[in-house]
């Protein structure tokens, strides 16, 4: 163990007691849609958000592995990132990160110290205004805000946490506006049309930003173009303007040829799975080439192979087991799945899939299993950690309903899931099996802690 892991571990109670307070405040899941308060709490720290240029990025699929490309490959430059993403799957430490490297708890600990008295003066002005005080995830975009300015950073990558106009992190304006694929998701916050989400999430766009889209349905380019020409904003679309040219399966990822805006990148080596996870990099190669050049100076090969090469993409096909092989995906809607079962059938070579699966309330069950029961040879029904999570009783009736009784199984608990399952995996005389568990980022984040425990990946 290092000094610096010694150093960190004497503040791990302090950060645990950050997080503490911030569960304390109103959750995630349930946003307010507004933007004063934490204009109101940045404002009295001095706007540390507008302390170095910020790439931002929504989209309904895709946005943190984009957004970690996106930062791999400006540091890779040389610049000195500052990352904001959401949710973390193991620990908070994980969502703030400075050059590559998850923030220490001594400096999450101390940045809330910095900045909880400030909170405080907004909670009780809200309050006197009849106003819930901040929530969990306005607080946290202020806590990252500071500690960006505090490393300091040479640019913010502020993924949103959700839909984009009233999200807490557009108080931050962001030179370079980019969209991952927009599909149907948090409809009872976003809206019930494509239409209606992509508009929301077109509210982070700024007067004369550079807008960087994947490829999107009709409906969702509209909007994002509508907004662009409002406030005199370039478009750059999937396709048209950048695109991915080729890929090619390799060990442990794929090759991918990217056309970007500037110039083309061949033979670079992307170390995820998934068609997807191309398109991602191509978006975030277009979104690093508006950054510097204004989409006008391509970047260096050598950046790309560096940036790309190197990027990481945790709860997303990662592999946290073998002998049976275990992946973890954090597909949570029907798009998302229907990525991971394209995924799975091209670049694996399984015979039968069992999926450990547990869904949110407020998602699409119905979707996400419809999604990968054609390539299920049994779905392991349970539930995570999250009081948000579907009941097993209710989520195996609908596994039933999309699926057949012989490939549904119940499990209260994800340890008895995973247990069976890998006894069906290693069953002597199989075909080649494996497991995916999936459905929801909280039970992925509790697969990875168990697998680590149980020391299934060596």
């Amino acid at each position: 163990m290092t000094d610096d892991d010694l150093d960190d571990a004497a503040f791990q109670d302090a950060a645990d007691q950050v997080y503490r307070e911030l569960l304390d405040r109103v959750g995630e899941a349930n946003i307010r849609p507004r933007l004063e308060p934490t204009r109101r709490a940045a404002e009295l720290l001095g706007d540390p958000q507008r302390s170095a240029p910020v790439v931002h990025i929504t989209g309904t699929n895709g946005k943190t592995s984009t957004s970690r490309m996106i930062e791999s490959l400006l540091r890779a430059t040389g610049l000195r990132p500052g990352l904001l993403t959401s949710p973390h799957l193991v620990r908070l430490n994980e969502r703030i990160v400075i050059d590559g490297i998850p923030i220490s708890n001594e400096a999450l600990a101390r940045n809330w110290d910095d900045i909880a008295p400030y909170l405080l003066i907004v909670d009780t002005e809200l309050q006197a205004a009849g106003e819930e005080p901040l929530t969990f995830f306005e607080a946290l975009t202020v806590l990252a805000f500071a500690a960006f300015a505090d490393a300091p950073v040479d640019v913010i990558v502020l993924e949103v946490g959700m839909g984009g106009e009233w999200d807490s992190t557009n108080v931050a304006d962001g030179q370079v506006a980019v969209f991952t694929p927009i599909a149907l998701d948090h409809m009872a916050r976003l809206g019930n049309t494509v239409k209606e989400i992509a508009r929301t999430k077109a509210g982070i766009i700024k007067p004369a930003a550079s807008v960087v889209t994947a490829m999107q349905s009709i409906e969702a380019l509209d909007e994002l173009k509508a907004a662009a020409q409002q406030f005199e904003a370039k478009v750059a679309i999937e396709r048209v303007d950048f695109a991915v040219e080729s890929t090619t399966v390799a060990v442990g990822g794929q090759l991918v040829d990217i056309r970007g805006r500037a110039g083309r990148y061949e033979g670079v080596y992307l170390p995820l799975y998934g068609d997807h996870q191309a398109q991602n990099a191509a978006v975030a190669v277009a979104a690093v080439e508006s950054f510097l050049g204004d989409g006008t100076i391509a970047l260096a090969q050598d950046v790309v192979v560096d940036g790309l090469g190197s990027v990481t993409s945790p709860g997303r096909l990662q592999l946290i087991g073998v002998e049976p092989t275990i992946l973890v995906d954090a597909a949570h809607n029907p798009h998302g799945a229907s990525a991971l079962r394209d995924a799975l059938t091209e670049y694996f070579d399984f015979d039968e899939w069992t999926f450990v699966i547990g869904i949110l309330g407020d998602k699409d069950a119905h979707g996400i299993v419809a999604e990968l029961a054609p390539i299920a040879e049994r779905f392991h029904v349970t539930r995570s950690t999250s009081d948000r999570a579907i009941g097993v009783d209710q989520l195996a009736a609908i596994v039933l309903h999309e699926s057949h009784e012989d490939a549904t199984y119940q499990y209260d608990t994800l340890e008895h899931a995973l247990s069976a399952a890998r006894e069906w995996a290693l069953e002597p005389d199989r075909p080649k099996r494996g497991i995916v568990v999936t459905g929801s980022i909280t039970l992925v984040g509790d697969a990875i802690q168990l697998a680590e425990r149980e020391g299934w990946k060596p």
